[in-house]
């Protein structure tokens, strides 16, 4: 049953692939063909490349850049099935222990232990065990990440308030509420609410998880529309319709990092990795004004989640050797290094290294974040992410191979109940059913 499920799913990736717009990458020769997500540490590399040719005349390099609901469609696609458009892939701590488990991604343990200077026990350790399948690593990240609330300081102090250094959901919906202004153009806080498993549902599971609900049972019933479930989608949903920002049912993280970074907005909680654009005075006008707290709770204490975006080697490439040449340059010291000299040091992909953070020059450049950042990531677990024990791992995912469509399914719910559209009831009975079908599958399977 559970390998129907899985068939699903894919095929389901597979028609949202075809939705991509994009052909065939494949590329011959030197040439190594890489699927990347265009957020902006990503472009950072890209606009970097030209040195990693320089540094190896014989290899090209040929990028596809995708959103990261499209990214996901695309790779997953090619690698499920064997395509072999792409000898490298940015994906994630969701898809590397499966996709390892499954076959289909190279063992890298071994090139990078005999990588001069690469040093994979500077990973951050957390990141290290999430990315690794038996012992062995099967990506390695290029930056890691947890989640924090980021708010306006001078807004803060203008209004007579000031941030807890543990918030509290409901003090920050209060907070919402006093610095919502929407005849200046400015909401309380930005949340997002874009439909897509790795968009909406990435900070509303972490308020499901501290509001005590979860995804299902230690038997694997589906707990969608418990009391504690109703009781933190009703919130989010009620504080981002109350004081969040203009077309809040189609806002992810690019909507909200603009949001902020242009003045429009009080407060986001959101990835740690934010600060890239909030902190760059090319990018921002709000550069130095903002603060940074740990995610909100509720019920339970700690609530960030854990996420990296890792570069593997999928099975199908013909060119592992100078894959891995590439891989090893854009996650190795050098190169963090190179960006923080080039680019400037709020440019740096965080979270990945410890190194990193013995960086004079980003230990300055990082002060009001890096510390945070950094804390946050190492005190995450994964494995209980929520008040009541679950029978699978992930904080802001379910490491289950279909949670692709499913948390895709559940996130349109979201999304139309945030728009208005259904009852938020209404949607978590529906998603409900959803998880029912999967619950099942894996009690029948035990």
């Amino acid at each position: 049953m559970r390998s129907h499920l899985l068939a699903l799913a894919v095929t389901a990736v597979l028609a949202a692939a075809g939705c991509a717009g994009a052909g065939s990458f494949g590329g011959g020769g030197d040439t190594v063909t890489i699927a990347m997500v265009s957020n902006s540490q990503m472009q950072d590399a890209i606009a970097l490349s030209g040195e990693f040719e320089r540094e190896n005349p014989g290899t090209r390099l040929k990028f596809v850049s995708l959103s990261e609901n499209e990214a996901r469609a695309k790779i997953t696609a090619s690698v499920a099935t064997g395509g072999g458009e792409f000898d490298v892939v940015m994906i994630s701590n969701y898809e590397t222990p499966q996709w390892a488990a499954n076959g289909w991604l190279t063992d890298l343990s071994a090139r990078a232990r005999e990588t001069a200077g690469y040093d994979e026990q500077d990973f951050i350790p957390s990141l290290r065990k999430s990315l690794s399948y038996q012992g062995a690593m099967y990506s390695v990240p290029f930056y890691g990440e947890s989640s924090f609330l980021m708010y306006r300081k001078d807004l803060f102090e203008q209004a007579g308030l000031t941030m807890p250094a543990e918030p509290t959901w409901d003090q920050i919906a209060d907070a919402a509420a006093k610095l919502d202004d929407p005849d200046h153009g400015r909401s309380g806080i930005c949340l997002r609410g874009k439909p897509g498993w790795g968009e909406a549902l990435a900070p509303l599971n972490t308020v499901i998880n501290t509001f005590g609900g979860r995804w299902f049972d230690e038997n694997w019933h589906a707990e969608l529309n418990s009391p504690e479930v109703v009781r933190a989608v009703e919130f989010y949903i009620d504080l981002v319709r109350e004081h969040g920002e203009p077309g809040a049912a189609t806002s992810g993280f690019g909507e909200c990092a603009t949001q902020l970074s242009q003045g429009n907005t009080a407060m986001w909680y959101d990835a740690t990795s934010a600060v890239s654009v909030l902190e760059d005075p090319a990018s921002s006008k709000v550069v130095g004004k903002i603060g940074y707290a740990l995610a909100p709770v509720r019920d339970k204490r700690d609530s960030g989640w854990l996420y990296t975006w890792s570069l593997g080697i999928p099975k199908t490439s013909d060119k592992p050797d100078a894959a891995w040449k590439f891989v090893s340059w854009m996650t190795g010291k050098p190169y963090i290094k190179m960006v923080g000299e080039r680019l400037g040091w709020s440019h740096v992909p965080p979270g990945s290294r410890l190194s990193t953070y013995q960086i004079p020059e980003y230990r300055e450049a990082s002060k009001a974040y890096g510390p945070l950042t950094l804390s946050a990531m190492e005190g995450v677990d994964p494995e209980h992410p929520g008040v009541r024990p679950v029978p699978y791992t992930g904080i802001q995912f379910l490491t289950i191979p279909e949670f692709q469509d499913l948390g895709t399914r559940v996130s349109q719910q979201i999304s139309a109940a945030i728009a208005g559209r259904i009852s938020v009831r209404a949607a978590l009975d529906q998603a409900q059913q959803y998880a029912e079908v999967v619950g099942r599958s894996y009690r029948e399977s035990q």
